[in-house]
């Protein structure tokens, strides 16, 4: 990664992207959360729940039943009932042969975390992700806060020379980017003959490589761990991290992540096993086809050469994005980063159009670049792909007169916080 955007702005290696005046920091962005929640929830009051639309490729729902809240939600007895269900559920879904454990953590991030944190060692992480993309933050801050060397690599090869204790491979990214399974399966096999461990972090790749490509499925490549989202790729929610994998490797991660409070509790346990046992590939397979429409309307309006597709739907990142307001205000120089540029694009959608993005509700360090991966019905929402593609062209429009103007981003991203 270079050193600096093609701006000119420094870019902050633990997130990728370079900070700015508004956006200095994960505080900033915590607020520009915090304030995104108040818009959406004043959005609902006025029109219900039916005015917003979510483009995060996050549905987040809480899919338990009546009956759940009784003796499933209750803490103390609640998960030794569904346990032997959510054993069966989890180990089904992501293709292990029975032996596996089982566990959910209150998110991706905190069992990438628990797992860099328990397992690797006081050696150096190798972080293997599809060629031109990037370890998500969490990987990151794990070896941070572990105080081991991140090697971050893209081919099998270079697994093994910092003779790594753990190897956390991504066959899908976050802007999803992919691997061929037949690379995954390379860099287990590099990893192994290293003496690693294998923790795949297959947030999207578990339900988007088999269904949309055919592919494998996750335990099916031969990690000794495996991760999924339990809200991402044809999934409902609840926001939390699945886990499965051998229990000898399985264990100390869900020890420290106990430690340190990032276990799911049994409410969210629960919602997580109903949504694995309401998986649908057919709903995944028209989230797909969703996407493509509004990449379709997007390239439309923008051009096909910033608008990069993906199987849950078009980006645009971050740097174009800018470009394309330096561009329309033929201004050469502008007060903003990219980052401020997308964040402030998001606010107009969400508060003029009720359309949820990650620039608005998305997490500190999450990417910056405008991606569009409708959940189910969201497309529908807003009145189909066009008047989507024609309200961001609107929103980039606005942006556009306010380049040189921080405090308009800020007033517009921070509300009077």
């Amino acid at each position: 990664m270079t050193g600096v955007d093609r701006f000119g702005n420094r870019i902050d290696p633990e997130v990728g992207f370079a900070r700015g005046r508004v956006l200095a920091s994960s505080r900033d962005e915590v607020r520009r959360l915090r304030r995104a929640q108040r818009v959406a929830a004043e959005t609902v009051a006025a029109s219900g729940p039916e005015s917003i639309a979510v483009f995060t490729g996050n549905a987040r729902c809480f899919p338990i039943e009546p009956d759940d809240v009784g003796i499933w939600c209750e803490e103390w007895v609640g998960p030794g009932v569904f346990a032997d269900r959510l054993q069966d559920v989890v180990v089904g879904h992501l293709g292990g042969d029975g032996t596996e454990a089982v566990a959910v953590l209150n998110r991706t991030s905190a069992a990438i975390v628990a797992a860099v944190l328990s397992l690797a060692g006081g050696r150096p992480v190798v972080s293997v992700v599809p060629r031109g993309d990037r370890s998500h933050a969490s990987v990151v801050r794990g070896c941070g806060l572990a105080g081991v060397r991140l090697v971050e690599v893209d081919d099998a090869a270079a697994v093994g020379e910092p003779r790594p204790a753990l190897v956390v491979i991504t066959p899908v990214t976050s802007t999803l980017a992919r691997m061929a399974d037949r690379d995954v399966s390379a860099a287990v096999a590099a990893a192994r003959s290293a003496g690693a461990t294998v923790f795949l972090d297959d947030a999207y790749g578990a339900r988007l490589r088999p269904v949309l490509h055919g592919g494998a499925r996750s335990m099916e490549l031969g990690p000794d761990l495996v991760v999924t989202n339990a809200d991402k790729a044809g999934l409902s929610g609840p926001r939390a991290g699945v886990m499965a994998g051998r229990p000898e490797c399985l264990v100390p991660v869900l020890a420290r992540a106990s430690e340190l409070g990032m276990e799911a509790r049994a409410p969210v346990a629960a919602g997580a096993l109903r949504s694995l046992e309401r998986f649908d590939p057919a709903m995944l397979q028209q989230q797909a086809a969703d996407g493509r429409a509004v990449a379709d309307a997007l390239a439309e309006r923008l051009g096909d050469d910033v608008v990069h597709r993906s199987d849950l739907g078009p980006s645009v990142s971050e740097e174009d994005v800018l470009g394309l307001l330096v561009d329309r205000s033929s201004r050469p120089t502008t007060a903003l980063v990219p980052c401020e540029a997308t964040a402030a694009v998001g606010m107009l959608l969400l508060r003029d159009g009720g359309v949820l993005t990650v620039n608005t509700h998305g997490q500190p360090g999450g990417r910056v670049c405008i991606r569009l991966k409708p959940t189910a019905g969201a497309v529908d929402r807003v009145g189909g792909a066009e008047r989507l593609a024609a309200a961001l062209d609107e929103a980039l429009d606005i942006v556009a007169g306010h380049l040189d103007d921080p405090d308009w981003v800020a007033r517009l991203l921070f509300g009077d916080d």
